[in-house]
């Protein structure tokens, strides 16, 4: 990771933490619980990624802070909700996230699901609020694509699919369709609501939808790698989960070093995807250089 790449993440992670704080803020009453169980899920940890994205591609179009980071936050709950179900025996049943209990260990299995449910709809509240920004319309187009990315034809489609990969092999086509959708969809919505929140030309919209396409497969293959090569200590969750459950993978299917050629030419690509932007976009373009280099 560059200096500044390093830099800019830390700083942009510290202001989603606060803002994350203020937007759960946990109310007197038995309800209090799963208040406690949204930010035990949210606040202190992750690469923040997403969120990171949004702020990024926000700036290149002059968007108000304040807007881009309500809109932050909304993509970190929704993934942050997406990790709480993943995690859950009836799924990927894992007892780490981020190096510490998984909230289903932490709280129970039904608080963890009732967190999860109560970070999307938060996440959705956020962005329809006037305080996000002061066209209705811009509002819509946030919820509209924030729900096409985490739903069925995005994330959870993606989910199900990923179910289906432990039962039955599928070839890198449908690898490829997979990571699409369960990792893929939700990153391209980070790259582009920037652009919806500027209300920026169709062509800045499509470069930004294209960077972050060929982004978030590369981030998946890191992914794969990490899990066959990383430590638990690195990634802070088990490893070695897909290949223990027969589940293909593109290192599976195309092997470490072929995989990570893969990755590097995906990363180029999208670096390649934000030339419009010249130099407004060097952080985004070390985002996609990072991805494949990080070791959790």
């Amino acid at each position: 990771m560059t200096p500044r790449l390093q830099q800019a993440l830390a700083s942009a992670s510290a202001e989603i933490e606060t803002a994350l704080e203020a937007h759960l803020a946990i109310p007197e009453g038995p309800e209090a619980r799963l208040l406690e169980a949204m930010r035990y899920a949210t606040l202190g940890g992750g690469k923040r990624l997403r969120p990171f994205l949004l702020l990024e591609s926000a700036q290149l179009f002059g968007v108000g802070r304040s807007s881009a980071l309500r809109a932050a936050c909304a993509i970190e709950m929704v993934h942050c909700y997406s990790l709480v179900h993943d995690d859950l025996p009836a799924m990927d049943d894992d007892d780490l996230r981020r190096g510490r209990p998984t909230v289903h260990r932490k709280f129970d299995e039904a608080t963890a699901i009732l967190a999860g449910d109560a970070l999307l709809t938060r996440a959705f509240k956020l962005l329809a609020h006037s305080a996000t920004h002061g066209d209705a319309q811009v509002r819509a187009d946030l919820v509209l694509a924030l729900a096409e990315a985490s739903g069925a034809s995005g994330m959870v489609g993606g989910q199900m699919l990923d179910l289906i990969a432990e039962k039955q092999p599928l070839d890198l086509g449908a690898i490829t369709r997979l990571q699409r959708l369960k990792t893929g969809a939700i990153i391209a919505f980070a790259a582009e609501a920037g652009a919806l929140l500027g209300k920026a030309p169709s062509q800045a919209r499509h470069a930004l939808h294209a960077y972050a396409h060929d982004l978030g497969l590369a981030f998946q293959i890191a992914d794969d790698l990490l899990d066959v090569e990383g430590t638990e200590k690195q990634t802070g969750k088990k490893t070695n989960k897909d290949a223990a459950r027969g589940k293909a993978t593109f290192v599976s299917l195309l092997g470490p070093e072929r995989a990570r050629g893969q990755a590097r030419l995906l990363a180029d690509q999208a670096c390649a995807h934000l030339d419009l932007f010249a130099e407004k976009a060097d952080l985004l373009r070390d985002v996609a250089r990072w991805v494949i280099e990080r070791r959790n």
